[in-house]
């Protein structure tokens, strides 16, 4: 179904929700952990039937018998406030080789999304769990503070490297993502769920990074995602 917090910004043709597997794990028991993280943005004065008909498209996942979660989140503060971000985290690799009927999944988009929407943006991400507090799939809570990192060309490793120095204090669920394709890399993107605004703007402090990283960061976003239950799918399954 972001761009993180700014996920690609060029988007590889209109590939629906689903392109992707049947068999979900929640998470990966053993393994690398990766995800899909897309965004849409909808029409001026467009929103309600863009909402409409996605609802209808996730239908068609329903039906289609899509064992995968999907999350929808609402850009709610930053510069692309009102665009829709949707994700699917947890998955091993051959798990992106198997689409739930992909044909049919993009004959609904077109019916039900490219009317109200345009896909702008769709990326592959591995999880690092070296940098993270919590696991490849982030709980499902109503905010998300998404940041996406675009480092200078040639400083992933340096970057990872500083990054794990400091990771250790980490006290509540902070997700890191490497871009494996969708978007300029080297890019990272750092999943913060919480319960609400208050401790998103409470927690601010936490949002600093090691020093060592800051001349390595080509471009930085920070975006306040709410969570749109109606817009997900398989949420209540985890």
């Amino acid at each position: 179904m972001l761009a993180v917090l700014l996920v690609p910004a060029a988007q590889a043709g209109s590939i629906g929700l689903a392109g992707m597997r049947a068999s979900r794990p929640p998470q990966v028991a053993a393994g690398k952990s990766y995800a899909r993280i897309a965004i849409l943005r909808p029409n001026d004065g467009d929103t309600t039937d863009f909402e409409a008909g996605y609802v209808r498209h996730l239908d068609w996942h329903r039906q289609a018998k899509d064992t995968w979660v999907w999350y929808g989140w609402t850009i709610t503060f930053g510069d692309r406030q009102r665009w829709f971000v949707y994700a699917s985290f947890g998955h091993p690799a051959a798990g992106f080789d198997s689409p739930v009927a992909p044909a049919d999944d993009e004959r609904d988009n077109v019916l039900n999304v490219l009317p109200h929407a345009q896909f702008v943006g769709n990326g592959l991400y591995e999880f690092l769990p070296a940098l993270s507090r919590g696991t490849g799939t982030p709980t499902a809570a109503p905010r998300l503070e998404l940041t996406t990192l675009d480092l200078s060309p040639g400083s992933g490793t340096t970057f990872e490297s500083a990054l794990g120095a400091g990771q250790s204090a980490l006290a509540d669920e902070t997700l890191w993502f490497r871009m494996i394709a969708g978007g300029t890399s080297p890019r990272y993107v750092r999943l913060r769920p919480r319960r609400s605004l208050s401790a998103v703007i409470e927690e601010r402090g936490e949002q600093s990074l090691p020093d060592a990283v800051s001349p390595l960061i080509a471009r930085a976003t920070v975006e306040i995602l709410t969570l749109r239950p109606t817009m997900s799918l398989g949420l209540n399954d985890r």
